[in-house]
């Protein structure tokens, strides 16, 4: 993809080790802190059983894993143990509801017997798609209509309907050997949000309502939001708002502190985000339907899915089918509000679905 260069860093100790079907995971790792928050509580002591699962994730036998290079036009330089009959690379990208995405299929995958390899914070869209591309990494979650986007802006379907998108993913992964397995019924788009005060003051409910304010307006969002069809371009293109400015802002930390802060307007966030759960912060309804259908899905390599067969699709599907935008939103608040640790939350939300074993 044009404009993508530099380096994809895969963290010491954050890759998981490939744990065979029915062995026990090595002794306790570090537990990486979320990437929106501070530290949260560790993994816990816990019993033998369920500690390959547990535990895989956090060992630090993955010291292998080095330095994955994306350079513009080229291809992507082969990571280590990425030969035939090795583990399931589960990706995020570089913000902390993708990484508790990617932990619950990880996690998920370990519990069915799958070794898997997590590698958090891979990057933007752009990066984690040519590691897809390129045989990297093998899953993948995505945002449908997102994703389409992305692929094939003139895909000529809408783009906020997920049963016109589904479709039009398929065959557009198709290119690169990826699958697109079940959608989720949670879903989380991005969307316009302002302080309350501002909502109150300026009557905003909707982000037609923008129109004879934004030009005396800064928007934040994320650096690429200039480029993306449903951020910038489509605010114009779709509502003909004119922004007095842009900033660019690379996490939601920083979008919410920018609007407390009076740096930002208006920013742009998440609709299942974590930091409007205390109230402070309201999100303006897309009423001309600009955003994309933002339903989860896993989307894995044709090789992966060949080598493991239904137990791979059955693990992912199973988080899928249970997975809920009310539960987004708790688990979003909990990391990016609370702090807490990524891995701890998608384990305690495996344990209430009956999808891993709760402790004890």
């Amino acid at each position: 993809m044009p404009g993508v260069t530099g380096q994809a860093r895969v963290r010491v100790g954050e890759a998981a080790a490939a744990v065979p079907p029915g062995g026990s995971g090595p002794g306790p790792g570090r537990a990486a802190g979320g990437a929106g928050g501070g530290p949260g509580g560790g993994a816990g002591g816990g019993p033998v059983r369920g500690a390959r699962w547990r535990l895989a994730l956090l060992t630090a036998a993955a010291a292998a894993a080095a330095v994955a290079v994306f350079a513009c036009g080229g291809g992507a330089a082969a990571g280590p143990g990425r030969a035939p009959g090795t583990a399931v690379v589960v990706a995020s990208f570089n913000f902390p509801e993708s990484e508790l995405l990617a932990a619950l299929y990880a996690l998920a995958l370990l519990q069915a017997g799958i070794p898997a390899r997590l590698r958090r914070d891979l990057g933007p869209r752009e990066v984690v798609h040519r590691a897809l591309a390129g045989g990297l990494v093998d899953v993948v979650p995505e945002y449908l209509g997102a994703a389409l986007a992305s692929l094939d802006p003139a895909a000529g379907v809408a783009m906020s309907d997920p049963v016109a998108v589904r479709p039009e993913l398929i065959r557009a992964l198709a290119r690169w050997q990826v699958q697109v397995l079940r959608p989720a019924a949670a879903q989380d788009q991005d969307g316009l949000v302002v302080g309350r005060a501002t909502a109150a003051r300026l009557r905003l409910r909707t982000v037609s309502d923008l129109g004879p304010v934004a030009p005396g307006m800064v928007l934040g969002g994320a650096p690429e939001c200039p480029q993306r069809p449903s951020c910038l371009p489509g605010l114009r293109r779709v509502y003909g708002l004119d922004f007095a400015r842009f900033v660019p802002l690379a996490t939601g930390r920083e979008r919410a502190a920018a609007l407390g802060q009076g740096t930002a307007d208006v920013v742009v966030m998440g609709t299942a985000g974590g930091y409007r759960a205390d109230g402070d912060l309201v999100l303006l309804a897309d009423d001309r339907r600009l955003q994309p259908a933002g339903h989860i899905v896993p989307v894995v390599r044709a090789a992966a899915l060949t080598r493991y067969g239904a137990r791979l699709a059955g693990a992912l599907d199973a988080v899928s089918a249970r997975l809920t935008t009310s539960d987004l939103i708790f688990l979003n608040a909990r990391i990016t509000a609370a702090g807490t640790n990524v891995l701890a939350e998608a384990r305690a939300w495996l344990e209430r679905q009956g999808i891993a074993p709760e402790p004890g």
